[in-house]
């Protein structure tokens, strides 16, 4: 196959907090790359995914869900949401068909995400998620309360977790990928390193096992990789912003910790495919989501 007639493009996916980014990428990528939790803004980074053919590449791209940031860890996760529309080569704006069509102008959160759509000159597919939870013979309704949001915009209804529709959707992407030869080699799968998914992996066990602030006071850091072959050992830091906090983490008896790492470690042995050592250990850096050069250092000032 010449490079002429190979597609290949960045297809990037907005929307909002737990409207469904994350499960939909997951599911037209075929592996577990993002995490997925009922808690809003699990998603901090730009996480790519990446499937191939032998005529084509298509890289995904899940974002943070479209907030007004509060402080400086949630400037920083727009930033990502903002660089997203710009270097996109189809745009993948998700709705929750269950809920009311939103009005941009009253609506603070969408106001400059709908004038950037509005003004881009890249293709757009509204993806109305959810469509297992509307009666049948109300979903034309539905889909047709939505037709004039974004007027230049496809329209496909899908349900990410039960994968209904998918295959419409990923022919419709495939139709609008520009000739281009592979960005990156056949074999990958992320743009991602091994570390970063074995962090995403145990932060997303955190934000499962504990409730209210304390999983999004939390950052996971990998300090040591070491892969032999039947065997990957790994040390991870947990950072909490809070002494209180590293009690509630680390549990009665170190029993929420240990609960923490047996689940990550059987999701990580079926990502790796090998035996998981896993240890963690849970270190205080006080208001860490606050000062940039904090975030820096976990990667979030970065696009």
């Amino acid at each position: 196959m010449s490079d002429k007639n190979h597609k290949a493009g960045f297809v990037n996916i907005l929307g909002k907090p737990n409207v469904g980014k994350s499960t939909l990428m997951n599911a037209l990528v075929g592996e577990k790359l993002s995490i997925i939790t009922s808690k809003a803004q699990t998603t901090r980074h730009r996480i790519m995914g990446i499937i191939n053919s032998e005529d084509f590449q298509i890289v995904y791209s899940d974002t943070p869900g479209i907030i007004k940031p509060k402080y400086e860890l949630q400037k920083s996760m727009m930033r990502f949401v903002s660089s997203a529309i710009e270097d996109a080569d189809v745009i993948l704006f998700m709705l929750d068909i269950t809920e009311k069509v939103p009005d941009p102008e009253k609506d603070d959160v969408y106001k400059q995400i709908f004038l950037n759509l509005s003004q881009s000159q890249k293709p757009i597919i509204l993806v109305l998620n959810k469509i297992d939870l509307v009666k049948k013979v109300e979903l034309p309704e539905k889909i047709q309360s939505f037709e004039n949001l974004l007027k230049k915009a496809e329209i496909v209804p899908v349900s990410a977790i039960n994968q209904q529709n998918i295959d419409t959707l990923f022919q419709q992407i495939i139709s609008y990928m520009p000739e281009h030869p592979a960005y990156f080699p056949k074999d990958e799968l992320s743009d991602k390193p091994e570390r970063f998914f074995v962090e995403e992996i145990i932060r997303e066990k955190i934000f499962l096992n504990f409730e209210q602030e304390v999983p999004y006071s939390t950052e996971v850091a990998v300090i040591s990789f070491k892969e032999d072959e039947k065997i990957i050992r790994i040390s991870a830091e947990i950072f909490v912003e809070r002494k209180s906090q590293k009690g509630i983490i680390i549990g009665k008896g170190g029993q929420a910790l240990k609960k923490v790492g047996m689940e990550a470690r059987v999701d990580l042995e079926a990502f790796f495919g090998k035996q998981i050592f896993l240890e963690t250990f849970v270190k205080v850096e006080p208001d860490w989501r606050k000062k940039e050069s904090k975030l820096s250092k976990f990667g979030y000032n970065r696009s």
